[in-house]
Parts: structure tokens; C-alpha cells; sequence
């Protein structure tokens, strides 16, 4: 299961990303103790905004005909770019699949890059440092950070990374 491919969504797509949507915040919801909306749904203000506002994009990752997974990035045209979500479904966690399609969403947007995760999703922080030793090396950072509006929680887990431009020669 090693094939990947990693694509802009349109609205076509909209459907299947509602869905892996709602898988990946119900893996969210154990470590933030969130419980779904009276309809069975979940928060989707990221989602809505990955399609709606123009400095968002969102990704479907696929691996031969299954869809498997998302990537929002949100500030397209800021100083630095921001992996507001990103999931990959169970069955193709810890097969490269993920570290794949991070590097080609993050290449596609070559500059300063953040995401953010939480400290007692254990496998995620793996997977973040991973990520950013991957893609710069020994050049990334980590810090910790207050949850806007959410004082009771803990905060957040930020890495940034610069994801250098192509150069062709």
C-alpha cells in the first residue's frame, strides 16, 4: 500500500472529504474530549473553511482508487503556512503513506510551514518530529502554546520548518 497520491479537492471531492472528516475528528475527540453534535457530526468550521475562503486549500491523499486521507492548509498567501489539519485513515498508518503526502502537500507550498499537535496523542508527536527531521533536517522547531480560548486545555505542540523551493538545473 505504498502508492500515494496527493491532490487539490474541488468541490466534487467535498463528499468523501465530509466523510474523512468525520472519522479524523472523531480520532481527534480522545484527546480533546470532544463529543459530537446532537446530528452525530463534529465541528467543521476547518473543513467548511478549506473550501470556502480563498487563502485555504484542502487535499484529498488517495492510494490507488481509495480515498485515505486530508490536508488542509490554511494561510496560502501569509508569511508562513499553516497544516490546519491532516489525517490519514488507520489502515494506512505507519506505511509511509502519511510522511508521503505531508512532503507533497508541503512542496507544493515551498517557505516557513507550522502544524500544531497534542502532547498526549503520543503517535502524533512521533509522526510530527518525524516529519520535520525528514523534510529540514535538524533546522525545525518545536514550542509549546496556550489553546486560543480554551484555558483548561493543554496547549498546543507547534513545529516549524522551512520547505525549500525547487530549484531545476
Amino acid at each position: 500500500m505504498s502508492d500515494v497520491s496527493v491532490r487539490l479537492a474541488d468541490t466534487s471531492d467535498r463528499p468523501v472529504l465530509e466523510r474523512l472528516w468525520l472519522m479524523f475528528r472523531h480520532d481527534m475527540s480522545e484527546f480533546g474530549g470532544v463529543l459530537p453534535n446532537p446530528d452525530g457530526t463534529f465541528r467543521s468550521d476547518r473543513l467548511h473553511a478549506a473550501f470556502m475562503k480563498a487563502d485555504w486549500a484542502p487535499y484529498l491523499v488517495t492510494s490507488g482508487e481509495s480515498p485515505v486521507g486530508l490536508a488542509f492548509v490554511r494561510g496560502l498567501t501569509a508569511p508562513t503556512r499553516v497544516l490546519s489539519s491532516f489525517f490519514v485513515v488507520r489502515a494506512v498508518r505507519r506505511t509511509g503513506i502519511g510522511l508521503r503526502a505531508v512532503q507533497e502537500v508541503v512542496a507544493k507550498h515551498p517557505g516557513p510551514w507550522q502544524v500544531a499537535f497534542q502532547e498526549g496523542n503520543v503517535a502524533a508527536v512521533h509522526f510530527w518530529r518525524r516529519v520535520a527531521t525528514e523534510i529540514a533536517g535538524d533546522t525545525w522547531i518545536e514550542e509549546r502554546r496556550p489553546v486560543p480560548g480554551r484555558p483548561g486545555v493543554p496547549p498546543d505542540t507547534w513545529i516549524s520548518f522551512v520547505v525549500p523551493a525547487k530549484t531545476h538545473g
